[in-house]
């Protein structure tokens, strides 16, 4: 009898542990991300942005809540997705991403180390493998992770990078008169549903 009884109680518990796990870790998705590049040039300084992009994630909470990691990241958006008030710039920014032979802009999460900073926000640092214009760098990256609910969470973050890094050649205007910078700040803002 007493086996009985154990066995039903244990049953009972692997069940509530593959529950607990199951709403541990969840897969959150979007098709939209705004993207804004910034960048310098010799006359002004000028930008480029993008609201289309194809973001998934597998990110781990615990019983509480508390988001304790996030497992995977991919992240894919057409560069021709980017646009600008300018044909002349599009389309020479557009040559130097190359966009025939790679039409996409990716990112693959590597790692992430997740700090706190309260109930909803969180601090993340992450290493990326960040593919332009045909070339992978390994890229550090920190975002802020805003829990908004258990089914959505916001990112946002900032980072600024060199093109010549991605074997990309800066664009000029006007016959070589205007002359963009090598730096660019790449500035992201997604939300992420289940």
């Amino acid at each position: 009898m007493r086996n009985l009884i154990k066995s039903p109680l244990i049953m009972v518990g692997v069940f509530l542990l593959l529950v607990g796990w199951v709403n541990a870790q969840g897969k959150f998705t979007s098709k939209t991300a705004t993207m804004t590049i910034e960048g310098t040039s010799t006359m002004h300084d000028w930008h480029m942005k993008s609201s289309a992009a194809d973001i998934s994630a597998m990110i781990e909470t615990d019983a509480s809540g508390k988001v304790t990691g996030i497992k995977s990241m991919s992240f894919t958006m057409a560069a021709k997705s980017l646009k600008s008030g300018k044909d002349e710039m599009k389309k020479n920014a557009y040559k130097a991403l190359k966009t025939e032979q790679n039409p996409n802009i990716t990112a693959s999460l590597k790692k992430a180390d997740i700090t706190a900073k309260d109930a909803k926000t969180y601090a993340v640092k992450s290493t990326i493998n960040l593919t332009i214009a045909g070339k992978t760098l390994e890229v550090p990256l920190d975002v802020t992770l805003v829990k908004i609910s258990d089914s959505s969470f916001s990112i946002k973050g900032s980072k600024s990078l060199k093109m010549t890094s991605f074997e990309m050649k800066p664009p000029s205007f006007m016959m070589g008169a205007v002359k963009t910078g090598d730096e660019i700040t790449i500035k992201f803002d997604l939300t992420l549903n289940q």
